[in-house]
């Protein structure tokens, strides 16, 4: 059996492609994952452990278990997909970026130590930012500095939760953690951050709209999954983690219904579906955690194939704007069958990935009493329907005939959207597969007569609800806006509050000054009367007078200068 970490794979295949070009480079991007997926069958099972040393500190750089291992596998497909995808792709950095995020997320799902995940975490944060900084817009520049910082602020909480874990416990293996500890807070928000937690979201829907059509999908893969993996393993159970994923699920619907950047709707759809993940986490129990993670899976590929298919429309017609498009199933008719069946995959349909997945995180809300909070994934449900489902294909591909005719998309990248929509009918109508690699056993199957009636009554209802809205043009219209969110704090009103702070404070600084000047006039003034003036100083000494008063002048100046500062 050959203990090879799977990142190091990735690591080389980035090296290659950066000294490669051509068809060879283009092989390189699809033999990596094949080679590691393969590596990862065949040669590691559950139970390896791989240990090193530095200083005084025993790090685990590979521990396996079924949990990291099911991740491992998604991550080598997804980039398998995605690399097809960017075939047609001839920048390096992308490439080159793109194999060394898939390989850091690889890192991380391994780590079986906090300072090992760190690593790993900082990792992903540089490599996934050139994603976006490849576009090469001004906007896109701007929004990656924001990414990255955020994403560094992340790895700072995480650093020092690790130091302060360690100094509490004398350990820094990566198992759970729980909230019971200071430490345990600090990792807690690190992992919210990259989780996209409600306000600490931003960089997810600031970023990922402003990448490359090719980066976006990579994107879409790697970093939320890996703050959903942390988080069942350092904090399945906590109940916390129950409420702040139904206010994921809920919250993102109203922005992306009225959002008319297609790209930044699925941005806003993917906080969403992390928010069904983040519930079945903070359940905590083992059909609930499956859930989770089945929906990880899922996620990874009806979200890409939905990215992928706008990616292609904003490729071929130069704009995503949802009010530029529309009469594009004419010009690009696979692309729009493909975008569908993603589309019926997040929305859950019967036999498309997603019923198999949410269903388990549904059922597990009901079994463990939490029917209040049930029927708020019930609108979150047919809020995807909505914004997804139906709002995606039709405003792209039907919803006007916006006169835009261009080719269809690139032959890989119907290889890449067809690949991935089998995969959603696959997982759909045979979930037993993927309910095999689960970590936890599984009692479950999603095609009972009750839920199956009750998915399809709430998506036909939803669906009703859309076109009765629609022809009374009550549904929000697609519109050129700016949307106002948790971003406009620090990008608007901290810099409109510190300007006016500063300015603020150089007023007082001139008040003072001026005060200050008008006193010592009229002091001087007065004293220049007085008999000492006329005749003590001036008679006995003249020239120390005039010394004596410059003195005086320049030390007040002197304070008042350091106190104005």
């Amino acid at each position: 059996m050959i203990e090879l970490s799977p990142f190091i794979i990735f690591y080389i295949g980035a090296l290659l492609v950066l000294v490669s070009q051509g068809h060879v480079r283009k092989v390189i991007l699809l033999v990596t994952p094949l080679i590691t997926g393969l590596h990862l069958w065949f040669n590691l099972d559950a139970g390896i452990l791989t240990t090193y040393s530095i200083m005084d500190y025993e790090l685990t750089a590979m521990r396996t278990d079924k949990l990291s291992l099911l991740f491992a596998y998604l991550f080598c497909l997804a980039s398998f997909i995605a690399g097809i995808y960017s075939l047609h792709v001839t920048d390096t950095k992308q490439h080159v970026a793109g194999l060394v995020y898939a390989g850091s997320a690889l890192g991380a799902v391994f780590a079986g130590d906090l300072i090992t995940l760190f690593i790993f975490w900082e990792l992903l944060a540089i490599s996934s930012v050139f994603l976006i900084w490849a576009r090469g817009t001004e906007r896109a520049f701007k929004a990656g500095v924001r990414y990255l910082l955020f994403q560094v602020m992340s790895g700072v909480f995480l650093l020092a939760g690790a130091l302060v874990y360690y100094h509490n416990t004398g350990s820094l293996a990566f198992n759970h953690i729980g909230l019971n500890s200071t430490a345990g807070w600090l990792i807690f928000i690190a992992f919210g951050i990259k989780a996209a937690f409600p306000f600490l979201h931003s960089w997810l829907t600031d970023g990922y709209p402003e990448a490359t059509v090719t980066g976006t999908v990579f994107l879409s893969a790697f970093t939320t999954k890996v703050a959903v993996y942390s988080l069942a393993r350092g904090f399945a159970g906590e109940e916390i983690l129950i409420y702040i994923g139904v206010t994921m699920a809920c919250f993102p619907i109203f922005y992306a219904v009225i959002e008319n950047d297609l790209r930044k709707v699925l941005a806003y759809s993917l906080i969403n579906q992390i928010g069904f993940m983040v519930t079945g986490i903070g359940i905590g129990t083992a059909l609930a955690l499956n859930g989770a993670v089945a929906h990880a899976f899922s996620d990874v590929i009806f979200k890409g194939l939905l990215f992928m298919s706008m990616g292609a429309v904003l490729y071929r017609a130069g704009n995503i704007n949802g009010s530029d498009l529309g009469g594009l199933y004419k010009s690009m008719p696979k692309t729009t069958v493909l975008c569908i069946v993603g589309a019926l995959s997040i929305s859950a349909f019967p036999l498309f990935s997603g019923f198999v997945s949410k269903s388990m995180i549904m059922v597990a809300l009901m079994s463990e009493n939490y029917g209040y909070l049930w029927l708020l994934m019930l609108f979150a449900s047919a809020g995807v329907f909505h914004h997804a489902g139906i709002k995606i294909p039709y405003f792209a591909f039907f919803a006007h005939d916006s006169g835009i005719r261009t080719k269809e998309a690139p032959t890989n990248m119907l290889v890449a959207m067809t690949i991935a929509a089998l995969l959603c009918i696959f997982v759909g109508t045979q979930p037993q597969y993927l309910y095999a690699l689960l970590p936890w056993e599984v009692e479950y199957w999603p095609y009972d007569t009750t839920h199956v009636l009750v998915q399809l009554q709430l998506l036909f209802f939803s669906a009703l609800a859309f076109v009765w809205l629609n022809k009374q043009g009550l549904y929000p219209p697609e519109l050129h806006s700016t949307n106002l969110d948790v971003e406009w704090l620090y990008r608007k009103l901290l810099p409109a509050s510190a300007q006016r702070g500063i300015r603020i404070l150089q007023r007082a600084k001139e008040s003072m000054m001026t005060t200050a000047t008008t006193s010592m006039q009229s002091i001087g003034k007065t004293f220049s009367r007085s008999t000492m003036a006329k005749y003590h100083l001036s008679e006995s000494w003249p020239t120390g007078s005039m010394v004596f008063w410059i003195s005086i002048v320049l030390v007040a100046y002197l304070l008042l200068d350091i106190l104005g500062t």
